[in-house]
């Protein structure tokens, strides 16, 4: 099954933008938009292997939607003017194939990587059966909890993280501060290698979104981003088609490589 990679550069002067971005499930309705209906109990996202991530690059500002799916998507459904009018100089909405990268992954091999995640940990009920928690998924609070979720996640998923570093960042939608390299999926550009620590964990805002029937949907969000070691490439390509960690369907989970430099 070939996996396609679809990039849109939105316009956040689009009040459909704004209203997406401020509401995770109207987000993953405006993505699943692309991709037809299925009569099948399994869901759409699941079926199509959807997941998709918005960032702003830290230069320019530009905010754009990376979409990965098992499907070729279709965004002509899109509102007027929610994409930004690049005339002629960049295809937008982009997509291609990403069959040929991920073949080429062997054993070994070092990537750069970006991952916004929702790391969690569900609460023993054998430990205290009372407690009101029980049994349910609570977000982990520090960055040495967050990095270690992700290396326990990376051994069934074909991976060990390099080097850790962790340093504050700012969320999607907003300009940051810092230079860091950039993994957008398409062009990796960015700061020397030697400047750059090889990986990093950064809080970024919690993201909102309302559902009907169940209230408001809140989930913390954590941007991973650096260097990883292949220890298993079957595995490594499965984990890259399914996605790291929870709330999938809310914009968490792609990882994004590139060659490392």
């Amino acid at each position: 099954m070939s996996v396609y990679l679809s990039r849109l550069i939105i316009d956040q002067r689009s009040r459909d933008v704004r209203h997406d971005l401020a509401d995770c499930q109207a987000m993953h309705h405006r993505m699943m938009s692309a991709f037809p209906a299925t009569t099948s109990n399994r869901p759409a996202r699941e079926q199509f292997g959807v997941l998709y991530r918005a960032e702003t690059h830290p230069r320019t500002g530009v905010t754009q939607i990376l979409v990965q799916s098992g499907r070729e998507s279709d965004w002509t459904s899109l509102p007027d003017r929610y994409l930004v009018d690049t005339r002629g100089e960049a295809d937008n909405p982009a997509c291609r194939a990403v069959d040929a990268a991920w073949d080429a992954i062997t054993p070994g091999m070092r990537l750069t990587f970006r991952l916004r995640a929702n790391p969690t940990k569900r609460i023993d009920k054998t430990i205290n059966p009372n407690d009101k928690l029980a049994d349910k998924r609570v977000e982990l609070q520090t960055e040495a909890e967050w990095l270690a979720w992700l290396a326990r996640k990376g051994e069934p998923a074909g991976f060990e993280l390099l080097t850790v570093e962790a340093n504050a960042d700012l969320g999607a939608g907003q300009q940051r501060r810092e230079r860091i390299e950039d993994i957008f999926g398409f062009s990796p550009e960015g700061e020397p290698a030697a400047r750059i620590p090889d990986t990093r964990s950064n809080p970024v805002p919690k993201v909102h979104g309302g559902r009907r029937g169940t209230g408001q949907l809140t989930f913390g969000a954590v941007l991973f981003e650096g260097r990883l070691r292949v220890t298993d490439a079957d595995l490594f390509r499965a984990a890259l088609a399914s996605g790291i960690g929870p709330a999938k369907a809310y914009g968490f989970g792609l990882l994004s490589i590139a060659p490392a430099r």
